[in-house]
Protein backbone atom coordinates (compact mmCIF):
# COMPACT_ATOMS: atom_id res chain seq x y z
CA UNK A 1 0.00 0.00 0.00
CA UNK A 2 1.10 3.58 -0.63
CA UNK A 3 1.46 6.38 1.71
CA UNK A 4 -0.86 9.37 1.62
CA UNK A 5 1.67 11.43 0.48
CA UNK A 6 2.54 9.33 -2.26
CA UNK A 7 -0.95 9.32 -3.25
CA UNK A 8 -1.21 13.21 -3.04
CA UNK A 9 1.60 13.30 -5.47
CA UNK A 10 0.77 11.34 -8.03
CA UNK A 11 -3.37 12.14 -7.77
CA UNK A 12 -3.02 15.86 -7.99
CA UNK A 13 -0.95 15.46 -11.25
CA UNK A 14 -4.13 12.67 -12.22
CA UNK A 15 -6.57 15.64 -11.60
CA UNK A 16 -4.97 17.78 -13.68
CA UNK A 17 -5.30 15.56 -16.48
CA UNK A 18 -8.44 13.90 -15.68
CA UNK A 19 -10.42 17.56 -15.97
CA UNK A 20 -9.30 18.60 -12.33
CA UNK A 21 -6.61 21.12 -13.10
CA UNK A 22 -7.47 24.75 -11.02
CA UNK A 23 -8.50 24.15 -7.55
CA UNK A 24 -8.71 20.19 -7.33
CA UNK A 25 -5.46 20.19 -8.94
CA UNK A 26 -3.56 22.50 -6.83
CA UNK A 27 -5.23 21.43 -3.42
CA UNK A 28 -4.09 17.79 -4.53
CA UNK A 29 -0.65 19.17 -4.48
CA UNK A 30 -0.51 21.03 -1.40
CA UNK A 31 -1.84 17.92 0.40
CA UNK A 32 -5.41 19.89 1.19
CA UNK A 33 -7.27 16.85 0.25
CA UNK A 34 -7.46 13.39 0.94
CA UNK A 35 -7.51 10.05 -1.50
CA UNK A 36 -11.40 9.88 -0.56
CA UNK A 37 -12.25 13.27 -1.94
CA UNK A 38 -10.13 12.52 -4.93
CA UNK A 39 -11.83 9.68 -5.75
CA UNK A 40 -15.24 10.84 -5.62
CA UNK A 41 -16.97 11.83 -8.70
CA UNK A 42 -21.23 12.62 -9.47
CA UNK A 43 -21.16 9.39 -12.07
CA UNK A 44 -23.38 10.52 -15.45
CA UNK A 45 -25.19 8.25 -17.31
CA UNK A 46 -25.58 4.63 -18.07
CA UNK A 47 -22.18 3.54 -19.17
CA UNK A 48 -18.82 4.35 -17.91
CA UNK A 49 -15.81 3.69 -20.37
CA UNK A 50 -12.31 3.57 -18.66
CA UNK A 51 -9.42 3.55 -20.85
CA UNK A 52 -5.73 3.48 -20.34
CA UNK A 53 -2.84 2.90 -23.13
CA UNK A 54 1.04 2.57 -23.59
CA UNK A 55 1.78 1.49 -19.83
CA UNK A 56 5.00 -0.65 -21.00
CA UNK A 57 4.94 -2.75 -18.18
CA UNK A 58 5.89 -0.28 -15.91
CA UNK A 59 4.35 -0.94 -12.67
CA UNK A 60 5.89 1.92 -10.59
CA UNK A 61 5.88 5.67 -10.78
CA UNK A 62 8.79 7.22 -12.81
CA UNK A 63 9.86 10.66 -14.01
CA UNK A 64 7.66 11.18 -17.32
CA UNK A 65 8.69 14.16 -19.70
CA UNK A 66 6.69 14.69 -22.53
CA UNK A 67 8.26 14.80 -25.54
CA UNK A 68 10.20 18.45 -26.41
CA UNK A 69 9.45 17.25 -30.71
CA UNK A 70 6.27 16.27 -32.14
CA UNK A 71 6.54 16.43 -35.57
CA UNK A 72 3.22 16.95 -37.60
CA UNK A 73 3.25 16.68 -41.21
CA UNK A 74 1.26 18.25 -44.03
CA UNK A 75 -2.01 19.89 -42.66
CA UNK A 76 -1.26 18.09 -38.94
CA UNK A 77 1.75 20.27 -38.70
CA UNK A 78 1.58 22.97 -35.77
CA UNK A 79 -1.65 21.43 -34.98
CA UNK A 80 -2.85 19.07 -32.06
CA UNK A 81 -1.70 16.80 -30.93
CA UNK A 82 1.65 17.87 -32.28
CA UNK A 83 2.01 21.29 -30.20
CA UNK A 84 4.73 20.84 -27.54
CA UNK A 85 6.70 22.79 -25.36
CA UNK A 86 5.65 26.01 -25.08
CA UNK A 87 3.32 26.28 -27.68
CA UNK A 88 1.15 23.88 -26.13
CA UNK A 89 0.88 25.71 -22.75
CA UNK A 90 0.22 29.19 -24.71
CA UNK A 91 -2.52 27.30 -27.00
CA UNK A 92 -4.18 26.21 -23.59
CA UNK A 93 -3.02 29.48 -21.74
CA UNK A 94 -1.18 26.87 -19.23
CA UNK A 95 0.53 28.90 -16.45
CA UNK A 96 4.43 28.48 -16.94
CA UNK A 97 5.83 26.10 -14.55
CA UNK A 98 2.67 24.87 -13.06
CA UNK A 99 1.30 21.50 -12.36
CA UNK A 100 -0.62 21.15 -15.48
CA UNK A 101 2.36 22.31 -17.48
CA UNK A 102 4.51 19.71 -15.56
CA UNK A 103 1.95 16.86 -16.63
CA UNK A 104 1.31 18.11 -20.30
CA UNK A 105 4.84 19.84 -21.86
CA UNK A 106 8.59 19.28 -20.70
CA UNK A 107 9.31 22.74 -20.38
CA UNK A 108 11.03 23.04 -17.02
CA UNK A 109 10.93 19.29 -16.67
CA UNK A 110 14.33 19.28 -14.18
CA UNK A 111 12.84 21.78 -11.78
CA UNK A 112 8.95 20.67 -12.16
CA UNK A 113 9.96 17.08 -11.59
CA UNK A 114 11.91 18.12 -7.74
CA UNK A 115 9.00 19.80 -7.05
CA UNK A 116 5.95 17.22 -8.15
CA UNK A 117 7.82 13.70 -8.13
CA UNK A 118 7.04 10.79 -10.28
CA UNK A 119 4.03 9.78 -11.88
CA UNK A 120 1.94 6.95 -12.42
CA UNK A 121 1.74 2.93 -11.16
CA UNK A 122 -0.09 0.93 -11.99
CA UNK A 123 -1.36 0.25 -7.87
CA UNK A 124 -2.69 3.87 -8.36
CA UNK A 125 -4.83 3.11 -11.32
CA UNK A 126 -6.19 -0.11 -9.61
CA UNK A 127 -7.40 2.04 -6.67
CA UNK A 128 -9.02 4.45 -9.21
CA UNK A 129 -10.53 1.64 -11.23
CA UNK A 130 -11.83 -0.26 -8.14
CA UNK A 131 -13.50 2.93 -6.77
CA UNK A 132 -15.55 4.12 -9.92
CA UNK A 133 -16.43 0.02 -10.35
CA UNK A 134 -17.35 0.51 -6.79
CA UNK A 135 -19.50 3.84 -7.29
CA UNK A 136 -20.92 2.82 -10.84
CA UNK A 137 -21.18 -0.69 -10.40
CA UNK A 138 -19.07 -3.50 -12.39
CA UNK A 139 -22.26 -3.87 -14.51
CA UNK A 140 -22.04 -0.46 -15.91
CA UNK A 141 -17.85 -0.50 -16.40
CA UNK A 142 -16.10 -1.09 -19.53
CA UNK A 143 -12.54 -1.23 -18.76
CA UNK A 144 -10.22 -1.12 -22.05
CA UNK A 145 -6.31 -1.35 -22.66
CA UNK A 146 -5.10 0.79 -26.13
CA UNK A 147 -1.97 -1.30 -26.02
CA UNK A 148 1.54 -1.26 -25.45
CA UNK A 149 1.25 -3.40 -21.64
CA UNK A 150 2.92 -6.59 -22.09
CA UNK A 151 6.21 -5.02 -23.88
CA UNK A 152 8.42 -2.64 -21.61
CA UNK A 153 10.29 -3.58 -18.89
CA UNK A 154 12.96 -6.20 -17.84
CA UNK A 155 10.51 -8.48 -15.85
CA UNK A 156 8.06 -8.36 -19.13
CA UNK A 157 10.94 -9.42 -21.10
CA UNK A 158 12.17 -11.89 -19.17
CA UNK A 159 8.64 -13.81 -18.94
CA UNK A 160 7.31 -13.37 -21.81
CA UNK A 161 4.89 -10.55 -20.74
CA UNK A 162 3.43 -12.99 -18.49
CA UNK A 163 3.84 -10.33 -15.35
CA UNK A 164 1.99 -7.75 -17.05
CA UNK A 165 -0.97 -10.62 -18.13
CA UNK A 166 -1.59 -10.96 -14.30
CA UNK A 167 -1.65 -7.54 -14.07
CA UNK A 168 -4.15 -7.02 -16.70
CA UNK A 169 -6.28 -10.37 -15.10
CA UNK A 170 -6.66 -8.54 -11.64
CA UNK A 171 -7.46 -5.16 -13.29
CA UNK A 172 -10.30 -7.38 -15.07
CA UNK A 173 -9.83 -5.54 -17.59
CA UNK A 174 -12.29 -6.43 -20.37
CA UNK A 175 -10.26 -5.88 -23.97
CA UNK A 176 -7.28 -4.99 -25.36
CA UNK A 177 -5.14 -3.98 -28.57
CA UNK A 178 -1.80 -4.30 -29.34
CA UNK A 179 1.33 -3.04 -30.63
CA UNK A 180 4.69 -3.57 -28.82
CA UNK A 181 2.86 -7.25 -27.67
CA UNK A 182 3.56 -8.66 -30.89
CA UNK A 183 7.60 -8.17 -30.37
CA UNK A 184 6.59 -10.86 -27.92
CA UNK A 185 6.32 -13.40 -31.45
CA UNK A 186 3.46 -15.53 -32.48
CA UNK A 187 3.74 -18.80 -31.01
CA UNK A 188 3.76 -16.46 -27.24
CA UNK A 189 1.06 -14.04 -28.55
CA UNK A 190 -1.56 -16.90 -29.70
CA UNK A 191 -0.22 -18.64 -26.65
CA UNK A 192 -1.63 -16.09 -24.12
CA UNK A 193 -4.45 -14.14 -26.57
CA UNK A 194 -5.84 -17.39 -28.55
CA UNK A 195 -6.77 -17.02 -32.22
CA UNK A 196 -10.27 -16.51 -33.85
CA UNK A 197 -10.79 -20.17 -33.29
CA UNK A 198 -9.71 -20.50 -29.71
CA UNK A 199 -9.15 -19.01 -26.36
CA UNK A 200 -5.75 -18.42 -25.14
CA UNK A 201 -4.53 -18.98 -21.72
CA UNK A 202 -5.02 -15.60 -20.11
CA UNK A 203 -8.31 -15.07 -21.00
CA UNK A 204 -8.07 -11.53 -22.16
CA UNK A 205 -10.06 -10.81 -24.92
CA UNK A 206 -7.28 -9.36 -27.63
CA UNK A 207 -9.20 -7.36 -30.63
CA UNK A 208 -7.44 -7.03 -33.87
CA UNK A 209 -9.38 -7.66 -36.94
CA UNK A 210 -6.44 -5.65 -39.25
CA UNK A 211 -4.60 -8.81 -38.47
CA UNK A 212 -4.52 -11.24 -41.47
CA UNK A 213 -2.60 -14.25 -42.26
CA UNK A 214 0.20 -13.95 -44.91
CA UNK A 215 -1.09 -16.90 -47.27
CA UNK A 216 -5.09 -16.56 -47.42
CA UNK A 217 -5.42 -12.74 -45.68
CA UNK A 218 -7.59 -14.61 -43.37
CA UNK A 219 -8.23 -12.72 -39.99
CA UNK A 220 -5.87 -14.29 -37.58
CA UNK A 221 -7.91 -12.43 -33.70
CA UNK A 222 -11.80 -11.51 -33.43
CA UNK A 223 -12.02 -7.87 -34.76
CA UNK A 224 -15.00 -7.29 -32.58
CA UNK A 225 -16.89 -8.00 -29.49
CA UNK A 226 -20.32 -7.44 -27.56
CA UNK A 227 -20.53 -6.33 -24.13
CA UNK A 228 -23.40 -5.21 -21.87
CA UNK A 229 -22.91 -2.77 -19.77
CA UNK A 230 -25.45 -0.49 -17.78
CA UNK A 231 -28.39 -1.97 -20.17
CA UNK A 232 -26.69 -1.15 -23.31
CA UNK A 233 -24.87 -3.34 -25.90
CA UNK A 234 -21.66 -2.07 -26.25
CA UNK A 235 -19.47 -3.40 -29.65
CA UNK A 236 -15.93 -2.47 -28.84
CA UNK A 237 -13.84 -2.80 -32.37
CA UNK A 238 -10.40 -3.35 -31.79
CA UNK A 239 -7.36 -1.77 -34.29
CA UNK A 240 -4.00 -2.74 -33.52
CA UNK A 241 -1.10 -0.51 -34.91
CA UNK A 242 -1.67 -0.82 -38.68
CA UNK A 243 2.26 -0.09 -39.11
CA UNK A 244 3.80 -2.65 -36.91
CA UNK A 245 6.07 -4.99 -39.54
CA UNK A 246 7.39 -1.85 -40.68
CA UNK A 247 8.08 -0.26 -36.70
CA UNK A 248 9.05 -3.63 -35.42
CA UNK A 249 11.47 -6.52 -36.37
CA UNK A 250 9.52 -8.47 -39.64
CA UNK A 251 10.95 -11.44 -38.16
CA UNK A 252 9.02 -11.74 -35.15
CA UNK A 253 5.67 -11.76 -36.92
CA UNK A 254 6.56 -13.71 -40.44
CA UNK A 255 2.96 -14.82 -40.93
CA UNK A 256 0.68 -11.99 -40.12
CA UNK A 257 0.21 -8.87 -42.06
CA UNK A 258 -1.25 -5.71 -40.90
CA UNK A 259 -2.82 -2.47 -42.19
CA UNK A 260 -5.55 0.04 -41.40
CA UNK A 261 -8.34 -1.99 -42.95
CA UNK A 262 -10.88 0.59 -43.00
CA UNK A 263 -13.15 -1.03 -45.11
CA UNK A 264 -13.27 -3.80 -42.39
CA UNK A 265 -13.66 -1.80 -39.53
CA UNK A 266 -16.94 -0.44 -41.57
CA UNK A 267 -18.17 -4.07 -41.73
CA UNK A 268 -17.81 -4.52 -38.40
CA UNK A 269 -19.64 -1.42 -37.52
CA UNK A 270 -22.58 -1.90 -39.82
CA UNK A 271 -22.66 -6.30 -38.23
CA UNK A 272 -22.21 -4.59 -34.80
CA UNK A 273 -25.56 -2.34 -35.51
CA UNK A 274 -27.55 -5.63 -36.92
CA UNK A 275 -27.19 -7.23 -33.65
CA UNK A 276 -28.38 -4.46 -32.05
CA UNK A 277 -25.24 -2.38 -30.51
CA UNK A 278 -26.42 0.61 -29.19
CA UNK A 279 -22.91 2.51 -28.59
CA UNK A 280 -19.89 1.46 -30.75
CA UNK A 281 -16.35 2.34 -29.67
CA UNK A 282 -13.45 1.88 -31.67
CA UNK A 283 -10.61 1.06 -29.47
CA UNK A 284 -7.66 1.84 -31.50
CA UNK A 285 -3.86 2.09 -31.45
CA UNK A 286 -3.17 3.99 -35.11
CA UNK A 287 -2.38 7.19 -33.30
CA UNK A 288 -3.89 10.74 -33.55
CA UNK A 289 -3.97 11.07 -37.59
CA UNK A 290 -4.34 7.92 -38.72
CA UNK A 291 -7.86 7.74 -36.47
Amino acid sequence: MFSRREFLQVAGATAALSGGAGRLARAAAQQAIGQEDLLRFTAKGQLTLLHMADCHAQLKPLYYRDPSLNLGVGDAKGKIPHLTGQDFLQAFAIPARSLDAYMLTSSDFEALARTYGRVGGLDRIATLVAAIRAERGAERVLFLDGGDALQGSYTALQSEGADMVSVLQALKVDALTGHWEFTLGERRIKEIFGTIERKGSSGLNLLAGNIRDTDMAEPVFRGWRMFERGGLKVAVIGQAFPYTRIANPRWMIPNWSFSIREDAIRKSVGVARTLGAEVVVLLSHNGFDVD
